[in-house]
C-alpha cells in the first residue's frame, strides 16, 4: 500500500516535467520559420567514388542517430563523440560536460544517392535546431552544441556556404550558432548507445524528443524518408 501511495504521489511530477519537456521540443523543432532552400554550393556527384563520411554534433546522439538512420542513401550511422581526445572520450565524463568532446554521429553514406549538402539540409531542418548554443531541447551543456566536424576542404567550404545561405534567406528567426570545426577524431561511443532509439522506442525521453524528428523527417523529406 505505502508503495502504491509513493507512485501515485509522483505521477503528476512525471506529467510535469513531461509536459515541460514536450514544449520545449516543440520550440526546438519549429525554429525554421520558411522551408530550407537546397544548398547552392554542393558535391560532384559525377565525380563522387565510394562510401563517403560525415560527422555532425546536434544534441542527444539519440536523436540525430535515428533521424539520420532513416535517411535514404545512408548506409550507416554510428553514435560517439568529437572535439576532445581519446582519455574523455566516454559518456560519464562527456555527460558532465567536463570535456571538448560533443555528442556526435558519424554519418557513412552513398554520394551518387545522397549529396553532403543534402545531409546538411536535414540536418538544419529536421535533426537539431543550430540557433540554440550549447544546447539542444532539454538538455545543456557545450557537449550538446551544434557543431559540422568537416573532414576535408570540400566538406569545409559546403557547410560554410550553406550556413551563409541560410543566413541571407532568414529562414530561422534567430542566428545560426552552429560550430564548423576540423575533424581530429571519431570516437564511437558505449554500446549500449548504438541503436537507441530503434532498440527502445517506449523510452520517455525518445517518445518526447526522438521521435516527433521522425514524423518530422518523414513530412519534409517523403522522398528521403525510408523505415
Amino acid at each position: 500500500m505505502m508503495l502504491r501511495n509513493v507512485i501515485r504521489s509522483l505521477i503528476p511530477a512525471v506529467l510535469g516535467l513531461l509536459l515541460v519537456a514536450l514544449l520545449v521540443n516543440s520550440r526546438s523543432t519549429e525554429a525554421a520559420v520558411a522551408p530550407l532552400p537546397d544548398p547552392a554550393v554542393d558535391m560532384d556527384r559525377s565525380a563522387a567514388k565510394g562510401a563517403q563520411t560525415a560527422v555532425l554534433a546536434g544534441g542527444c546522439f539519440w536523436c540525430t542517430e535515428a533521424v539520420f538512420e532513416h535517411v535514404m542513401g545512408v548506409e550507416k550511422v554510428v553514435s560517439g563523440y568529437a572535439g576532445g581526445d581519446a582519455a574523455s572520450a566516454r559518456y560519464d565524463v562527456v555527460s558532465a560536460g567536463r570535456t571538448n568532446h560533443a555528442e556526435s554521429i558519424e554519418i557513412t553514406f552513398d554520394p551518387t544517392k545522397i549529396t553532403y549538402g543534402q545531409l546538411l539540409k536535414v540536418f538544419f531542418s529536421v535533426a537539431h535546431d543550430p540557433t540554440q548554443k550549447n544546447r539542444q531541447g532539454p538538455d545543456y551543456g557545450k557537449q550538446y552544441r551544434s557543431a559540422i566536424f568537416y573532414k576535408n576542404a570540400e566538406q569545409k567550404r559546403i557547410a560554410e556556404a550553406y550556413i551563409a545561405q541560410l543566413g541571407q534567406a532568414k529562414v530561422f528567426g534567430h542566428p545560426i550558432v552552429t560550430e564548423v570545426t576540423e575533424l581530429q577524431a571519431f570516437y564511437p561511443a558505449e554500446e549500449y548507445h548504438q541503436d537507441f532509439v530503434k532498440r527502445n522506442p517506449h523510452h520517455p525521453y525518445v517518445m518526447v524528443n526522438a521521435l516527433p524528428k521522425l514524423d518530422k523527417l518523414k513530412k519534409q523529406f517523403p522522398q528521403l524518408f525510408k523505415k
